[in-house]
């Protein structure tokens, strides 16, 4: 029974340590997503500021683009694409994999939202 006990112990603790770290993750990717993205993009991913109308900015929620490997969205925001700068200059390698992570979650709302 104890050892029970001290193992339910343990995995609060575990869980305890993990969740905030990946939640403060998450909060550093969507504030870089907020500097860098939301004007063209929007805060919802969908490209329809005024900014992103202009530009055409991708909608990051659609098929099209959630479909990318997590590779090929690595090199669009580090390099750049048709009229999306390079924001490997700006942008920290582990920022920009959160970055990616982030905008995987766009589409997870996005498809909550039609259910």
């Amino acid at each position: 029974m104890q050892a029970i006990v001290s193992r339910l112990i343990l995995a609060g603790l575990a869980l305890g340590l993990i969740l905030p770290a990946a939640a403060q993750a998450q909060d550093d990717a969507a504030e870089v997503f907020k500097t860098n993205c939301v004007l063209c993009h929007s805060a919802n991913g969908s490209g329809d500021s005024t900014a992103g109308k202009a530009l055409k900015a991708k909608d990051l929620r659609s098929p099209e683009v959630q479909k990318q490997t997590n590779a090929a969205l690595i090199e669009v925001i580090s390099k750049g694409k048709e009229k999306m700068p390079a924001f490997g200059d700006k942008i920290q390698p582990d920022d920009i994999k959160k970055l990616v992570a982030y905008v995987r979650t766009l589409g997870k709302k996005d498809l909550r939202k039609k259910r």
